[in-house]
């Protein structure tokens, strides 16, 4: 038998909650906006080359937990250092390159740029460490969750994907993602093992609303938005997080406003299908202990 969410609330008023705490996330990363912290996070950000969609698919085909993607010496003027023994994520590198051809037409020689690739190494920020920890790291404006899991949420959502045909797993996971989905048609949702019961009850409905949301859609539209997936997927874990009584904001607020670049008008987009996510995955994994009334 499935394992659920014991909760006193009905399904109307679990509706009518879900849609308030999804504004209120709006509201945190509207706040979020205007502090150091985002702006030290903006510009570590802004360090990373943005990837071609050939790239992109090639990264997440070897590390589908990737986040921040650089070079080695990048992450050196970024304060990290790539571990020892590191493996890296191959994709192409491109370099503009002059050459003297002769013009079919006129036979006069004339200089032409093109683009030369070639293959080259890059690693997830989740492969690196700090090299001076005093000087702060800009990156951690999600911070992990301590505590329990008091309500057996993850319990509850492991049954309920299991339910669905995935296989729910515990695993280390190298480097720094706390879990993610498979797209690879094998249906696994991987936790990493040494979370927190919160944390670790936080990234399963995040795996979950991706399920529900992307699990059917093609892998390169993922990847090409994968800032509105992100965005969705841990709006759902606030709300549904929200409803049971786990307060998640420490770190989803960091998380959607990374994923979202804190524009509060992606994240009020989403709303439509994060409460219709938020809504299916509450329903699936509660039943309602109505209390019992006494006759007078």
């Amino acid at each position: 038998m499935a394992r659920t969410v014991k909760n006193t609330k009905s399904p109307e008023e679990r509706r009518a909650e879900a849609e308030a705490l999804q504004a209120t996330i709006a509201e945190q990363v509207e706040a979020l906006r205007e502090s150091e912290t985002w702006a030290r996070f903006l510009t570590f950000a802004q360090s990373f080359h943005r990837y071609s969609l050939g790239n992109l698919l090639l990264i997440f085909s070897q590390c589908p937990e990737a986040s921040h993607v650089a070079g080695y010496r990048t992450w050196q003027k970024l304060n990290r250092q790539v571990r020892k023994g590191a493996r890296g994520i191959r994709i192409f590198g491109g370099r503009d390159v002059r050459e003297t051809v002769e013009n079919e037409q006129t036979g006069e020689e004339e200089e032409q740029r093109r683009v030369r690739f070639f293959p080259v190494s890059v690693f997830d920020m989740g492969q690196t460490d700090l090299i001076d920890e005093e000087a702060g790291d800009p990156a951690d404006i999600a911070r992990q969750l301590t505590g329990d899991d008091p309500a057996g949420i993850f319990d509850a959502v492991a049954d309920y994907l299991t339910g669905k045909g995935w296989t729910v797993e515990r695993e280390q996971i190298a480097g720094g993602a706390n879990g993610y989905t498979t797209t690879d048609g094998t249906q696994r949702v991987v936790i990493d093992a040494d979370l927190s019961p919160a944390q670790a009850a936080k990234t399963a409905l995040h795996e979950a609303a991706h399920v529900i949301l992307h699990a059917e859609e093609d892998h390169a539209e993922y990847v090409e938005h994968r800032g509105i997936k992100e965005t969705e997927a841990e709006s759902v874990a606030y709300i549904v997080a929200g409803v049971f009584g786990l307060d998640t904001s420490a770190y989803s607020v960091g998380y959607v406003a990374g994923w979202s670049n804190c524009d509060t008008d992606t994240v009020k987009a989403t709303a439509a299908n994060v409460l219709r996510a938020a809504h299916t995955l509450a329903d699936a994994i509660t039943i309602t202990d109505s209390p019992v009334s006494v006759a007078a």
